[in-house]
């Protein structure tokens, strides 16, 4: 299987890349080839098993880069509501796809009160082109207003269950309030419903679905190589951090942070507080991080287990190792602009999505 999809791979590639620009890293020269561009938005993208890629644009298109490396729109999309930060966001293709054909999508609907970040079923057909019985399975409380802080990364876990971001939509402090979804992140089932070992079934005033709780705005998540879900989220005036996601934890937004209000005033009791998490690593000043991936090693051996982050800010992806957590480089080049995902295809390749130029880029090592 993953030989077909090299081979697919390298068709798509020849047919709409142009030249590879070269960058450098601590492992050498890194290619950056242009897979495809005229994206508007781009917010996620995923591989299908065929070699073909699924890329979503936030004001609510589905585009689909076929093995001839021509872009197409995937007919079927629910309706969304575009508004500030939010719209179409994330997609998932699961492991059982091959069997299923399921996709799932995070997008943002209209409630009682504002808006706010739901979950879609749908199944792709044979051909590609459209998407068909497609349901919502999940949708956030609502009651918040504004356009910011959706979050909407969806990560597969190792048991098929789905973990899924949620910002606190702008209102701080109900990412400490477990009645309501906002600033958490919920595991569910790929049918919606509660897994029966979320920390929370069965309390009393507590959403089931919430995982863990106290972010502001998750924009990246991921496996890494044991299994273990880790998540990037933006701080305000300073403090986004990467978080270790465990289970029924609560990691203090907005009574502990590394930053400050964009006012300049402090933020809630300072960087510490019995109970509540730690981050991994943060960043002062902020980078505003979107999308996360732990890399496997595949291409670059010294890099396994290291964690890659884009930067919207800084324009640059950064990589992250070793114990406690550090910043080891920043890789740049004009292809990095606002690089809002991230991910590792079969081949051990990365990939990315620069939001500012509309375009998809495989980074490879230099032949």
């Amino acid at each position: 299987m993953v030989f077909k999809w090299i081979i697919l791979l390298m068709l798509l590639v020849t047919g709409v890349s142009v030249n590879g620009q070269t960058a450098t890293s601590s492992e050498g020269n890194i290619t950056l080839e242009l897979i495809t561009k005229g994206l508007r938005s781009p917010w996620g993208f995923a591989f299908l098993p065929s070699g073909e890629i699924l890329i979503t644009e936030r004001g609510g298109k589905l585009r689909r880069v076929d093995s001839n490396g021509a872009l197409r729109t995937v007919r079927g999309i629910p309706r969304v509501y575009v508004k500030g930060q939010g719209g179409l966001m994330d997609i998932l293709v699961p492991r059982d796809f091959s069997k299923t054909r399921h996709i799932f999508l995070s997008l943002v609907v209209r409630q009682k009160g504002g808006a706010g970040t739901a979950i879609a079923r749908g199944t792709l057909s044979t051909d590609g082109s459209r998407l068909t019985n497609v349901n919502v399975i999940f949708e956030m409380t609502p009651g918040s207003s504004g356009g910011r802080h959706f979050g909407s990364r969806i990560v597969e876990a190792q048991d098929g269950t789905l973990f899924v971001t949620v910002g606190e939509r702008g209102d701080s402090y109900s990412a400490q309030d477990l009645t309501r979804h906002n600033g958490s992140i919920v595991r569910i089932t790929k049918d919606g419903h509660v897994p029966q070992d979320n920390p929370f079934v069965g309390a009393i005033n507590a959403q089931n679905e919430i995982w863990s709780y106290g972010h502001r705005n998750p924009q990246g998540a991921a496996l890494d190589l044991r299994g273990q879900l880790w998540a990037v989220e933006h701080g305000a005036k300073g403090g986004d951090e990467i978080n270790q996601i465990k289970k029924g934890a609560n990691f203090g937004w907005p009574v502990i942070a590394y930053g400050r209000h964009y006012s300049g005033q402090k933020i809630g009791k300072g960087t510490s507080k019995p109970g509540l998490q730690q981050p991994e690593y943060y960043w002062d000043p902020s980078i505003a991080p979107s999308g996360m991936i732990v890399y496997s090693g595949g291409l670059w051996p010294k890099w396994a287990g290291n964690i890659f982050v884009g930067s919207l800010k800084f324009d640059y992806i950064s990589r992250l190792s070793g114990s406690p957590l550090r910043e080891d480089e920043r890789l740049k080049s004009i292809e990095t602009k606002r690089v809002r995902d991230i991910r590792e295809a079969p081949d051990g390749s990365i990939w990315f999505l620069s939001e500012d130029r509309g375009a998809l880029y495989r980074m490879t090592p230099e032949n």
